[in-house]
């Protein structure tokens, strides 16, 4: 048996105003640094074997701060960075809803229709985090495998893994600081655990509807 826990980095500077992050590289919130510590302590009772990250800061501070508490050094991985959200990046989700009325309602209600103009499709983001996990499942056989990532490639893993059409994008809770346990069993994935927060207490915070 294998064991995919699947986390969202803790609280950037942008999550908390909605502004779109897509490639670029806002840091950690103080909050933020507190989540992930939080969240590197209740990770430790799973016992990850290794742990892979996106290149991105709030990402890769995420996972330096969880492999402190579990003793993995952070292995980096481009396929699972966030999308690349191409005009919309840096910008409010009022200012998207404004600028971009009938691409946001494409993203909002047909998500797998969504392309970002100047960045990337939803369906190109599926296609480089079904290739990542294809590399764990054979690289990683019978082991606990960690994934520091962001809310777009994040809820296209669970779509890949339960073989969920990706009209269903928005079904799955991602919170910042949040993990979700996918067991992968002979001929079939398990959801035994999804958008996990209970770590957080205080600092939880529910992520934007839109982000």
């Amino acid at each position: 048996m294998q064991k995919l826990i699947i986390i969202r980095h803790a609280e950037s500077e942008w999550n908390p105003v909605g502004r779109y992050q897509g490639l670029l590289d806002p840091d950690l919130t103080e909050r933020g640094r507190e989540q992930a510590e939080l969240l590197g302590r209740e990770l430790k009772k799973h016992s990850p074997d290794v742990l892979y990250t996106s290149p991105l800061k709030r990402t890769l501070e995420t996972a330096r701060i969880i492999g402190k508490h579990t003793g993995l050094e952070p292995v980096v991985d481009e396929r699972i960075r966030e999308i690349d959200h191409g005009r919309w990046s840096g910008l409010l989700v009022e200012e998207v809803k404004r600028r971009f009325p009938e691409e946001f309602e494409t993203w909002i209600r047909e998500p797998q229709k969504a392309r970002f103009e100047g960045g990337e499709s939803l369906k190109e983001v599926l296609l480089r985090v079904e290739e990542f996990l294809e590399e764990v499942r054979e690289r990683h056989r019978g082991q606990t495998v960690g994934v520091v990532s962001h809310t777009v490639p994040i809820r296209c893993m669970i779509c890949a893994l339960l073989g969920v059409d990706l009209s269903k994008f928005w079904v799955f809770g991602c919170d910042n600081a949040s993990y979700s346990v996918v067991v992968l069993e002979e001929g079939r994935a398990v959801l035994r655990e999804l958008n996990v927060t209970c770590h957080l207490g205080d600092l939880h915070v529910e992520t934007h509807f839109a982000l």
